[in-house]
């Protein structure tokens, strides 16, 4: 059984009412979508474990990353998708490693995409259309602004991946740049 995208957004409707929890999936699905465009790969399929990363999170966030197996893998979801997906969490509250650089990117941007927004949202114009690296890399270096980021495993993630966390940064809001007004981060442009 392949998810479609329909079914993917179904689920976490079920599992999360938070508006800043469903933007967040949404940044971190355009985001995915971008980095499969870049690297030539399945895009549907980056796409769904993007958007259903923290299905569980909302719900069971003492459990994040365990229940979302369990509600995937009875719902018949390929394995691949479920790894996938738990390995975000790799150190934090999953003991899965990313492997694959589906699991890589997702590893990486899942973070990265909250500092964005926290900094798009502090500009004038409140919007990631004029969001820059600079202006990213200025509040990275403010360890109180978006402290819940852990910086370390964007970093981790980038050398992962073997790109340097400029290109990670720049990439991450072109992506979300494509969703711009869904994610809430249009602004005044």
């Amino acid at each position: 059984m392949t998810p479609t995208r329909e079914e993917a957004f179904t689920i976490l409707k079920e599992y999360n009412k938070n508006e800043a929890l469903i933007r967040h999936a949404l940044a971190v699905e355009a985001v995915m979508v971008h980095f499969a465009e870049l690297f030539e790969e399945d895009k549907e399929k980056w796409a769904i474990i993007g958007l259903v990363h923290d299905l569980d999170y909302e719900m069971y966030p003492e459990e994040h990353c365990k229940r979302v197996e369990e509600i995937l893998t009875e719902r018949n979801w390929p394995k691949d998708y479920i790894r996938a997906i738990v390995s975000h969490g790799w150190k934090i509250c999953s003991d899965v490693e990313p492997i694959e650089r589906m699991e890589k990117v997702l590893y990486t941007i899942d973070e990265l995409t909250g500092l964005i927004a926290a900094t798009a949202l502090m500009r004038p114009s409140r919007s990631i259309l004029d969001t820059e690296i600079k202006s990213v890399k200025k509040k990275w270096k403010q360890k109180g602004f978006a402290a819940g980021v852990n910086r370390e495993v964007i970093e981790e993630g980038a050398s992962m991946l073997g790109l340097e966390l400029n290109t990670i940064i720049e990439e991450t809001i072109k992506g979300m740049q494509k969703v711009a007004e869904n994610i809430g981060l249009k602004g005044d442009l």
